[in-house]
């Protein structure tokens, strides 16, 4: 199993990071704050009208103040219950809303891109994460 300690899983949250700001297009929220991909992460799997255990359980963690620490935690639980790519495949059901979030050189733009990019996270699922949540 990969755990906290693991390099490779270090490596992996990076590039999940990476590509979910990657040409993230900048929006605030009515009390000026910026928002991130856990926003869009959230709104992608409400219009889906997904009741995402993640989501309850990452709004349920005080300690998390910024978008991108609510972000992480969301991958990090994502990744021990082998719900990444699905939650992530939701999101990305709605063109007009990742031409909400995305600027063109988003990956999640190709069609080619997201498909290659959900295939990847897909075959996450048969490994086992066991970190700290």
């Amino acid at each position: 199993p990969v755990t906290d300690g693991s390099r490779e899983l270090h490596s992996l949250c990076a590039q999940l990071e990476f590509l979910l700001q990657f040409d993230l297009k900048e929006k605030r929220s009515f009390f000026g704050q910026r928002k991130d991909y856990w926003d869009f992460l959230c709104q992608g799997l409400a219009r889906c009208r997904q009741d995402h255990e993640g989501i309850h359980f990452v709004t349920s963690l005080d300690k998390l103040k910024t978008p991108v620490g609510r972000g992480r935690a969301f991958l990090r639980y994502c990744l021990v219950h082998q719900q990444l790519a699905e939650s992530l495949q939701l999101c990305l059901l709605d063109p007009e809303s990742l031409c909400e979030w995305y600027y063109a050189r988003s990956p999640f733009l190709s069609p080619k891109w997201r498909a290659e990019i959900l295939g990847s996270l897909y075959e996450l699922d048969c490994v086992t994460f066991h970190l700290a949540l």
